[in-house]
């Protein structure tokens, strides 16, 4: 009992010192209540004291609530203040560019980082209003800035928030010019944070220039020139931003271009931080797209397309009458996704990041991997003449490898994250094409140097106008690809967990009990990236698993592939076979991770 005292009393001494030096006076008073609800609230105040949120795969990213392990004004000054520290330090020269979405508390996070950087004599550039993440990676290379700052939590639930740190060309370099920070940048930064002062001796200066609207008329100036004049322009499209940001931006772009503007989801074109239809903003997860497919569906729509809340991913989903290209089907309908019979849910096929919206079957319509949707943007760029690198993540389909290899075109694999993508290839050929299969695409690297939702979703849209001329669809092409170079089926299993021990503790009895078969096949090569990256990488001569903790979210990942030669032109039989031998995949991991 003495001993639990005394952690108390250090806990509660620990509180007393945040709350002295806290900016916030909402804050200080949420700290105040938990505070005089000890005992009772020890677990609570442990957990915001567990340690200060740390720059990780996405810069900062955490829930709204005050104490070093939350997002809020203190947690935002001090990382505003490294961040500024580190760079001049660096001797990098040029503005700050801040950006920021809707969520609760962005504007001011953006705000006080604008502040913090005129504070220690550095101008500081906000963006006009809430935009797309795309924007301010734009922004930073367009104004020549040397670092920017953009404040969302992405796709994450709506009691999250975040700060993503992008560097310009003179600290980033050519590859890195508007690109997220990587090591050693990031352990610099970080390591700055934590030299930071009392708040209270952050200087703050005037609250910097806000940028007018022609920054956001040349990102979409830009942004259209990803898909030439002159092509096929027919096309119906129904399209969601999930009450993010992207609804403005993105029907700028399709209008500039010559599409028909898009069909907007009407409750959920607006932006809203509580992000009120959807269990959780992400287009990937249970009935997020429900209402999307509805809306195409009563629309005609030839084609339905969603961006997460900061429009940086770009999912789509297509119609199909009968059974999918991989063997799925729909998503909506009062048993889809989402539903209490849904797939989706923590204990089903794939998890929350699995088999989602995704339904055997019925007709209807599917939402595409992100795999697929990759496969086909890069062989439409193919198709269009665009040489160059073209680039995907170690846990995205080996099918982007085979048509580089056929087509005698550069290629190259990194660990997860556009901040890896964009640096591919180590420069020896320009980046043409980047794609993780989280719903992430780069199609313009000279525009955006980071995964791009509006240019994406104007490229997918060239691409199905062109195929609706000539009587086909986006699922026509697959099956095309599928035919010269076999199925490639991929699927996830995907476990979030309460406790993060979990996931240490499975990632552990797997290396210790590594499979020797999958589906019977021996395993030719088990591949283990640590120290650089908790990873393991099993393959069979057909098969392929990835397994790793989520960069971003509380969550156990394993990737699955099976590749499957399609025989006398038969696509659907071949289909069959790999989704059926998938599915048996994803029972042999979970029962190898315990899970």
């Amino acid at each position: 009992m003495a001993a639990d005292t005394t952690d108390l009393d250090t806990l509660r001494e620990r509180a007393e010192r945040w709350l002295a030096d806290d900016p916030d006076p909402a804050d200080r008073a949420e700290l105040r209540t938990v505070l005089d609800r000890l005992p009772a609230s020890a677990p609570e105040l442990a957990d915001r004291f567990a340690g200060p949120l740390t720059f990780g795969t996405a810069g900062l990213r955490g829930p709204l609530r005050a104490g070093p392990n939350g997002m809020n004004l203190a947690v935002v000054t001090q990382a505003a203040a490294g961040l500024v520290a580190w760079l001049a330090a660096q001797g990098g020269t040029g503005p700050l560019v801040i950006g920021y979405d809707a969520r609760r508390g962005s504007r001011e996070f953006a705000e006080r980082t604008a502040r913090v950087s005129t504070g220690a004599g550095r101008p500081a550039l906000l963006l006009p209003r809430p935009l797309p993440t795309p924007v301010l990676a734009y922004a930073v290379r367009h104004l020549r800035a040397v670092a920017g700052v953009m404040v969302t939590a992405s796709h994450n639930p709506p009691q999250d928030n975040g700060y993503k740190v992008y560097l310009g060309a003179e600290l980033g370099g050519d590859r890195g010019a508007g690109a997220q920070i990587v090591p050693p940048a990031d352990a610099g930064i970080e390591a700055a944070i934590r030299a930071v002062g009392p708040l209270a001796e952050v200087p703050l200066g005037a609250a910097g220039q806000v940028l007018g609207d022609d920054l956001v008329t040349g990102y979409v100036a830009e942004a259209v020139q990803v898909v030439p004049a002159g092509g096929p322009r027919e096309l119906t499209v129904a399209y969601t931003p999930l009450h993010g940001v992207g609804a403005t931006v993105l029907t700028a772009a399709f209008a500039a271009a010559g599409f028909p503007v898009p069909g907007l989801v009407p409750d959920q074109a607006e932006p809203d931080p509580n992000f009120p239809t959807v269990s959780f903003p992400n287009p990937e997860e249970p009935g997020a797209v429900d209402r999307l497919v509805a809306l195409a569906e009563s629309t005609g729509a030839d084609l339905a397309i969603a961006n997460d809340p900061d429009a940086d991913r770009c999912a789509v989903a297509v119609r199909e009458a009968t059974g999918g290209s991989d063997g799925t089907e729909t998503v909506g309908g009062p048993d889809g996704p989402g539903g209490p019979d849904g797939p989706g849910g923590p204990d089903g096929p794939g998890g929350p990041d699995g088999a989602e919206g995704v339904r055997p079957g019925r007709s209807g319509w599917r939402m595409l991997r992100g795999d697929e949707l990759g496969v086909l943007l890069a062989d439409h760029l193919m198709r269009r003449g665009v040489t160059g690198l073209y680039a995907t993540t170690i846990v995205s389909s080996s099918l982007l490898r085979a048509m580089c290899a056929a087509r005698g075109l550069p290629y190259d694999e990194t660990l997860t994250g556009f901040k890896w993508i964009v640096r591919a290839g180590g420069g020896a050929e320009p980046l043409v094409f980047g794609y993780e299969e989280a719903l992430g695409y780069c199609v313009a690297p000279e525009h955006v140097r980071d995964k791009d939702g509006i240019t994406a979703a104007l490229t997918v849209a060239e691409l199905a106008a062109g195929l609706k001329a000539q009587g086909r669809t986006l699922t026509d092409r697959l099956d095309e690809l599928a035919a010269e170079f076999g199925v490639h089926h991929t699927d996830q299993l995907s476990v979030r967990v309460d406790d993060l021990r979990l996931i240490a503790d499975a990632m552990a009895r797997i290396r210790a009990a590594t499979p020797v078969t999958l589906l019977g096949q021996p395993v030719t090569e088990s591949q283990d990236l640590l120290p650089e990256a908790d990873v393991l990488i099993l393959r069979t001569d057909t098969a392929r698993v990835v397994i790793r903790p989520s960069g971003t979210e509380p969550k156990l990942k394993a990737y699955l592939e099976v590749v499957e030669p399609v025989t006398d032109g038969d696509v659907a039989t071949a289909r069959s076979r790999a989704a059926t031998a998938v599915a048996t995949l994803r029972t042999e991991t979970a029962h190898a991770l315990g899970m």
